[in-house]
């Protein structure tokens, strides 16, 4: 007989209507890719196809996330990389930071991290797969007043969440990795002046902002074939901001 057809790999992903998530789903749709789209807003996002699914999440609610995971497990038989976008920035100084808005933005960035990854333990675990946490500079090098010190304390925490996974996970086959992008031409910093965005620029050793499809091959390169056997690492994107 011959043999079963090689089916196309499933990635799920949250803040997928963001600059970098629309950016990866063009590339992982150009491969061939089916896909689980999650955010918050997707009035704008591709529409459905054979291939590719998109559905509300608030990344902060556990049984959203629940959800989610078993809906994409039902409409594609199974999940192979998942990759958590999904953020929001702050700002500070920390004087002017309420705790309720410090613990938001902790349950945005980083407690989502930790509800989705016990969502995609079982599905992970019977796929062989990976899972892709996105953090930031900011996680790296302290951050700043721009986006605030619950931002940077998040991101930092992600880092030490992908090296505790990558170990806990490494007996299941499953890879847990983490892209560190520096600033990037997003949306996300439409929040900033021309002035404050063109220094942000300079600062950066390459002299630019970083682009999403930059951020995006670094995420394919994590979940492809060629990173086999690459776990428990953080893949600095950052135009030099950050050197290793």
């Amino acid at each position: 007989m011959p043999p079963e057809p090689v089916r196309p790999p499933v990635a799920f992903i949250t803040g997928a209507a963001g600059g970098i998530g629309r950016a990866l789903i063009d590339r992982l749709r150009a491969e061939h890719w089916r896909i689980y789209a999650s955010d918050r807003a997707l009035a704008d996002i591709p529409c459905a196809a054979a291939d590719f699914h998109a559905a509300n999440l608030d990344v902060t609610d556990e049984a959203a996330i629940e959800a989610a995971v078993a809906g994409c497990v039902a409409v594609f038989g199974g999940i192979d990389h998942v990759i958590h976008l999904a953020g929001e920035v702050g700002r500070g100084p920390i004087d002017a930071v309420s705790r309720a808005e410090w613990q938001r933005l902790l349950d945005v960035n980083l407690t989502s991290a930790f509800l989705l990854a016990r969502a995609v333990r079982a599905p992970l675990r019977a796929s062989h797969g990976s899972l892709t946490l996105i953090s930031s500079t900011n996680g790296r090098n302290g951050g700043s007043t721009l986006s605030g010190p619950a931002y940077a304390v998040a991101k930092a925490g992600l880092l030490n969440l992908v090296r505790y996974l990558a170990k806990e996970w490494a007996a299941d086959r499953v890879r847990v990795n983490a892209v560190a992008p520096g600033p990037v031409d997003t949306p996300m910093m439409a929040r900033l002046s021309d002035d404050v965005r063109a220094r942000i620029a300079a600062a950066v050793p390459l002299g630019r902002l970083g682009e999403a499809r930059e951020v995006a091959a670094a995420i394919c390169y994590l979940i492809g074939r060629d990173a086999a056997w690459i776990t428990g690492t953080v893949l600095n994107v950052s135009g030099g901001g950050v050197l290793d």
